[in-house]
């Protein structure tokens, strides 16, 4: 059976994540059913990042195997028609090797984070982005963020229900800057995160840009390896996976 990967958009908003569930509609499951149109075996679907409820993706990567051998842009073109109108798209379809796995293969992945730092209500971003009306400092929550980077037990950013066998992780970059239209964006980079890890990072990182906590605070947080030292858990509206290396 050919095996194909797939690059995927999404607007997260009207779905219940990534993984296919009992409670509601997943991205996962608006292409399967759309392959399911297109070729009559099982389909099983593997994504690169489950991302939540409410979280968005410009590059998410999957991978699935189908009976017919396509050509790919015929295979991209044809999923895009039967997924219409949901908010979920197929930007670029690839054959690859059968020992090619979305999940496993990934080396990298890359996170947004989109916070609107302004006292006006959000229009278009309603449901895309964090609105936090008082004034943030991205500098110091830059610099803060960098006790977080490198190898740590992530254990009080871990979700209570995350699944990870270990909380130990090593995170590769947690950049925060002012970018314009009022917006300040944090990026983050890892091999694999642990659940709701980089929502939790930036709730906390934004009460360092409050003025709330200090950096030193955020450390000691990292270091007491509790959950309930996180500051908060931002919202799902402004996390997007926007890229998987390989």
């Amino acid at each position: 059976m050919p095996r194909y990967k797939l690059l995927i958009e999404y607007d997260g908003t009207d779905y219940v994540g990534w993984q296919r569930q009992a409670n509601g509609l997943s991205v996962q499951e608006v292409i399967e059913t759309a392959c399911k149109k297109l070729d009559p075996g099982p389909i099983g679907l593997r994504g690169a990042g489950r991302t939540d409820s409410g979280v968005h993706a410009s590059a998410q990567v999957g991978h699935v195997d189908l009976q017919k051998i396509w050509r790919t842009d015929a295979l991209r073109d044809a999923l895009n028609a039967h997924m219409r109108p949901e908010k979920v798209a197929i930007l670029a379809a690839e054959a690859v090797e059968d020992d090619f796995d979305a999940r496993f293969s990934a080396k990298a992945r890359h996170y947004l984070y989109r916070i609107v730092n302004r006292r006006a209500p959000l229009t278009y971003d309603h449901g895309r982005a964090w609105l936090i009306k008082r004034r943030l400092d991205p500098e110091a929550m830059h610099e803060a963020a960098q006790v977080l980077t490198g190898h740590h037990d992530f254990s009080t950013f871990r979700d209570s229900e995350c699944q990870a066998e270990s909380p130990v992780r090593t995170l590769d970059r947690l950049d925060v800057f002012r970018a314009p239209h009022d917006e300040i964006h944090i990026r983050a980079s890892a091999r694999a995160f642990l659940h709701r890890q980089v929502r939790s990072m930036v709730g906390s990182l934004e009460h360092v840009g409050s003025g709330k906590w200090r950096a030193e605070d955020l450390s000691q947080a990292l270091k007491a390896r509790d959950r309930a030292r996180c500051g908060q858990v931002a919202p799902a509206a402004g996390l997007y996976l926007i890229g998987v290396d390989y």
